[in-house]
C-alpha cells in the first residue's frame, strides 16, 4: 500500500496556487481537498503577506516574478501547472515568460491587465493604512491578522508597486502575443476592478488562451464559489 501511494505522488502534477496583492495563501483552503486528488500543491506567500518579510528594496511586479522562480527552483519543479488570483496571475505570466520550459498552463482570475500611470496614481491613493484603519476598521483588522503589523509597510509598497506597473507594464499585448503555452484568463461578471473589456482583449492576444466569464461574482477571492471555479479549473485542465 505504501508503494502504491509513494508512486502515485511522485507521478502526481504540481500545481502553484498565487494569492493576490494584500491576498494570503489561506484564501485557497476550499480548494485544496479537491484539488488534492490530481495534483501536489503549493501556496507560496510574496514577500510582505503572511510571515514572509517585506524586502527592504519595496515591491516590484519583477521581484515577484523572482520569488516565484526561487520557489519552482527550490522546490525542483517542473511542469507546473499555475492558477493565480489577480496580481497572482500577472507574476505566473511574467514568469512564463522568462521560464516557458518550466510551465504547463496557467489559469488567471481577476488579473487587472490594463494599466496606466493615471489609473494606478488613482489606484495607490487607497492604499492609505491610517485612511482603512478609520474608514474600514474591519478591513483592517483582517489585515493586520493575516500580515501582523506589517501590514501598515505593506499597503504603501503595494501602492509603489502599482505606480511602478502603471509606468510601464510588462505585459504588453505585443508581448502577451509571445505567449504559447495554454492559459484560460478568466473574470468575474461584477468585478469593479477588472474590465471584462480588458480581459477579452488578453485572451485576443494571447496564442493559445481560453476565456470564462463567472456569473455573479466579484473581484475578492473569498466572493468566489469554490465550486464553480473548482469545475471551471477541472475543465480547463481536463481533470477526471
Amino acid at each position: 500500500m505504501f508503494l502504491l501511494i509513494f508512486s502515485k505522488l511522485i507521478s502526481m502534477k504540481n500545481l502553484i496556487l498565487l494569492h493576490g496583492a494584500l491576498g494570503h495563501s489561506d484564501i485557497f483552503k476550499p480548494y485544496l481537498e479537491a484539488l488534492s486528488t490530481y495534483f501536489i500543491i503549493h501556496t507560496p506567500l510574496f514577500s510582505g503577506h503572511g510571515n514572509v518579510e517585506l524586502s527592504k528594496n519595496g515591491i516590484t511586479i519583477e521581484k515577484y516574478t523572482e520569488e516565484l522562480a526561487e520557489f519552482i527552483e527550490k522546490e525542483n519543479l517542473d511542469d507546473v501547472y499555475i492558477f493565480g488570483h489577480s496580481m497572482g496571475g500577472y507574476v505566473a505570466l511574467c514568469y512564463a515568460l522568462e521560464n516557458p520550459e518550466k510551465v504547463n498552463s496557467i489559469i488567471t482570475l481577476g488579473t487587472k491587465f490594463d494599466w496606466t500611470e493615471e489609473q494606478a496614481l488613482k489606484e495607490s491613493k487607497i492604499l492609505n493604512p491610517d485612511v482603512i484603519a478609520e474608514k474600514v476598521p474591519k478591513y483592517a483588522e483582517q489585515l493586520e491578522h493575516q500580515h501582523g503589523p506589517q501590514w501598515k509597510q505593506l499597503l504603501p509598497a503595494m501602492a509603489e508597486m502599482m505606480v511602478s506597473l502603471g509606468k510601464n507594464p510588462p505585459l504588453k499585448s505585443e508581448v502577451l502575443a509571445t505567449v504559447e503555452i495554454p492559459v484560460q484568463i478568466m473574470v468575474g461578471d461584477k468585478d469593479n476592478m477588472v474590465s471584462l473589456e480588458e480581459s477579452i482583449e488578453v485572451y485576443k492576444n494571447l496564442p493559445n488562451a481560453k476565456l470564462a466569464v463567472l456569473p455573479d461574482t466579484k473581484h475578492p477571492m473569498e466572493k468566489v464559489r469554490p465550486n464553480l471555479l473548482s469545475d471551471l479549473m477541472k475543465d480547463f485542465w481536463n481533470l477526471t
